[in-house]
């Protein structure tokens, strides 16, 4: 994707043209061979990493003025350092072995059109010293630049980790393989917010056909033809979100006691199914065999002619003493025929949110979010809009 977006991109292809050290690393831009002084006068040679703004698979105009260095602090022929571009220092690992150690802020009046001229403007301050002494030295090295890339779970790169620049942090979530249970309204969401992180698999389970009352709280808006055609749940899921993740699997059945065992390897068991007989096999299965899972629970009923309810989410972990499901923070009768979640009432905001608290501690647990509380059950109620932690770790 690295060659192949510096080939669709007029101002990177021009910069690698020129005989620039171009690379590009999941959404990061480095430069490197860019000359520089050292305040002792020696000449060393360093790289300039930005930022990537796209659209689709080529560049767009860059969404910061700043850029981060690999280097020491540029100085000129007398030693002393080249004040006007510095803004932070401090190493920051960036993630893909990108380690800076500075950054440099010099913003135009209105700004920069594109990388070619954001990348140059940097090497004219910064290697003007160099230059200055010695003409033929400079950042056009022509050297090749031997590609790195591995292929990624997304389609086409994720710019909102490196805009943020947690590509470290989001380097957690890799190794992870996902399952979830259950393709209603909170696995739905579930699906939606895994997809968009690079984990290595996500595998959907669910045998039901999608239907008319599943639109109305599933992400997304289905159209009436795909109504009509009445298709298998994670057959569609799967179809929408392999366009950004290329690593869904769909398994279009229900579990049963045969099936359990085959969850074994997996990092995490998103559980989003309400019938008590099929989870209390499983959640035992995963407790026993050490498997992080996430169980999601929902009630809701009408009281005063409005609605309330509370959402849980449970998450049964190895190093937890006693077993989550002794506590009786999951239900394993099967559901309440009176149930109004039953009844197809449209919540997809509380299905969302649901969804959101299980991902939430999913990320905590692999280090992605901090954590603090190390809470095993959470419950959030309605009406008074309250979050209630229990089983914490010690």
């Amino acid at each position: 994707m690295s060659q192949e977006l510096i080939n669709r991109s007029g101002d990177l292809k021009k910069l690698r043209d020129e005989g620039h050290e171009v690379e590009v690393r999941d959404a990061k831009l480095l430069v490197s061979g860019v000359p520089y002084l050292d305040r002792d006068g020696e000449i060393r040679r360093g790289t300039l990493v930005s930022e990537l703004t796209l659209a689709a698979d080529s560049t767009t105009t860059p969404g910061t003025h700043v850029i981060n260095f690999i280097g020491e602090q540029p100085c000129r022929k007398d030693g002393t350092e080249i004040e006007s571009i510095k803004h932070q220092v401090g190493d920051q690992n960036l993630g893909d072995g990108v380690v800076i150690n500075r950054s440099f802020s010099n913003k135009p009046p209105n700004g920069y059109a594109n990388y070619y001229e954001k990348v140059t403007r940097y090497i004219e301050i910064i290697s003007a010293p160099v230059t200055s002494m010695n003409p033929d030295i400079t950042a056009r090295t022509y050297k090749v630049i031997e590609s790195k890339e591995t292929e990624s779970v997304f389609h086409y790169v994720d710019t909102n980790s490196s805009r943020a620049e947690i590509g470290r942090i989001a380097e957690k979530l890799k190794s992870e393989k996902i399952a979830i249970i259950g393709a209603g309204g909170t696995g739905s969401y579930v699906l939606d917010f895994i997809a968009k992180t690079p984990v290595a698999e996500i595998h959907i389970w669910d045998a039901d056909r999608f239907l008319q009352h599943n639109a109305f709280r599933s992400p997304g808006a289905a159209s009436i033809d795909e109504l009509r055609q009445q298709p298998l749940k994670v057959a569609r899921l799967v179809a929408i979100y392999s366009r950004m993740h290329r690593n869904i699997i769909a398994h279009e059945e229900f579990i049963d006691p045969d099936s359990i065992p085959s969850f074994e390897g997996f990092t995490a068991v998103f559980v989003c199914i309400d019938k008590g007989s099929v989870k209390k096999p499983l959640i035992e299965y995963l407790e026993t065999a050490g498997i992080t899972y996430l169980d999601v629970g929902m009630g809701v009923e009408i009281a005063d002619d409005s609605l309330i309810g509370t959402l849980r989410v449970t998450t049964g972990t190895s190093d937890f003493g006693a077993p989550i499901h002794e506590r009786r923070r999951i239900t394993f009768h099967d559901t309440d025929d009176e149930d109004i979640y039953d009844s197809n009432i449209q919540i997809a905001e509380l299905n969302a949110m649901n969804a959101s608290l299980a991902v939430i501690k999913w990320k905590k647990f692999v280090g992605f979010f901090n954590d603090v509380v190390g809470e095993h059950n959470t419950l959030y109620t309605i009406n008074d809009n309250l979050l209630h932690n229990d089983d914490v770790d010690d």
